[in-house]
C-alpha cells in the first residue's frame, strides 16, 4: 500500500470511533438535548442580565481534549424582556475582550438566534450559538483551546448538536 493510502485507511477507521464517544443527553425540564463527549458536569448558578440583575442558571459542561463544552440556560422571568436586548447582551458578555469573526442569524426548528465564531487574545477560539426561548437564554459554546487543533471539529459538533424539544416558538 501507498503510504498516503495508509494515512487516509488510518483516518477513516479513526472517524467512527471517535463519533461513537459522542452520546446526545436530553434535559426535558429545560426543553433541549444536546450530544456530548461524555457525561457533563451540572451546575447551578447565577447569569447577570443587562440590567444587572442575577437570575438562576443551570451550566452542563464538559472539559476534554483540548476542548471545552458548555451549555447555559439562564431563567428571565422578566416576561416584558426584548429578545434582541437578551441576545445583544449575551453576544456582548461572550465576546468581552476578544474578536468577533462570525455573527449571523441562526435557527433551530422554529427558534431564531445568533450563531457566532469568537477568537480571544490567547488563542482559543469559540463555536457559539445563543437564543431567547421561553424566557430563559440557551448559550451553548464549543471552545477550542490554544494548541488544540484537533478539537475545532469538536467545537462546531458541539455547538450544532442543540435541539429544542418542545414544539413552540419564539417568533
Amino acid at each position: 500500500m501507498r503510504p498516503i493510502t495508509i494515512i487516509f485507511a488510518l483516518f477513516f477507521a479513526a472517524g467512527p470511533a471517535d463519533a461513537q464517544n459522542w452520546k446526545e443527553y436530553a434535559y426535558p425540564t429545560d426543553f433541549f438535548s444536546v450530544a456530548f463527549p461524555a457525561d457533563p458536569k451540572v451546575e447551578t448558578t447565577t447569569y447577570q442580565t443587562a440590567d444587572g440583575r442575577s437570575v438562576e442558571a443551570r451550566v452542563y459542561s464538559v472539559s476534554q481534549d483540548g476542548g471545552v463544552f458548555r451549555m447555559t440556560v439562564a431563567d428571565l422571568p422578566e416576561p416584558a424582556a426584548q429578545e434582541s436586548a437578551v441576545l445583544d447582551h449575551a453576544v456582548r458578555t461572550l465576546s468581552q475582550g476578544s474578536e468577533i469573526k462570525v455573527d449571523i442569524p441562526h435557527r433551530i426548528s422554529r427558534v431564531y438566534g445568533r450563531q457566532l465564531s469568537i477568537a480571544a487574545p490567547g488563542g482559543s477560539y469559540s463555536s457559539v450559538a445563543v437564543f431567547y426561548h421561553k424566557q430563559r437564554l440557551y448559550q451553548i459554546e464549543g471552545t477550542v483551546l490554544p494548541g488544540a487543533i484537533n478539537a475545532t471539529s469538536d467545537a462546531i459538533r458541539f455547538q450544532q448538536s442543540l435541539v429544542f424539544t418542545d414544539d413552540s416558538t419564539n417568533r
